[in-house]
């Protein structure tokens, strides 16, 4: 990732083993676009549920020019697939939002009318 990748932790320990596995997902979005501008990374672990163990939220905010793509997964009970799942996600929107503006602006990058 070419610009500083904000990660924060709530409510969990932001371990080295985790920020790492965040920054190789994240440096991973950059063969989809050159032009991601911010990358914030949110990791939570809300509740503690007596019945169904804790479950990890992870949230990605990918600001790209036009665009602010946010993701947003379902709980998982291991954060390392919630942290696949998101990425995964994150990946999705990133290829189809350059799909369009490369759509709109034809391959040279001048608008198609």
């Amino acid at each position: 990732m070419r610009l500083p990748l904000q990660i924060t932790a709530r409510d969990i320990e932001l371990t080295e083993a985790i920020e790492t596995a965040v920054r190789k997902k994240a440096e991973k979005l950059d063969q989809f676009s050159d032009r991601i501008m911010a990358c914030r990374v949110v990791i939570e672990c809300p509740h503690k549920h007596h019945h169904k163990g804790v479950l990890y939220n992870v949230h990605i905010d990918l600001t790209v020019p036009g665009a602010e793509l946010v993701v947003k997964r379902e709980p998982n009970e291991d954060l390392y697939v919630a942290l696949r799942d998101a990425f995964d996600a994150a990946a999705r929107q990133l290829r189809e939002h350059m799909d369009r503006q490369n759509d709109h602006h034809g391959r040279n990058g001048v608008a198609v009318e």
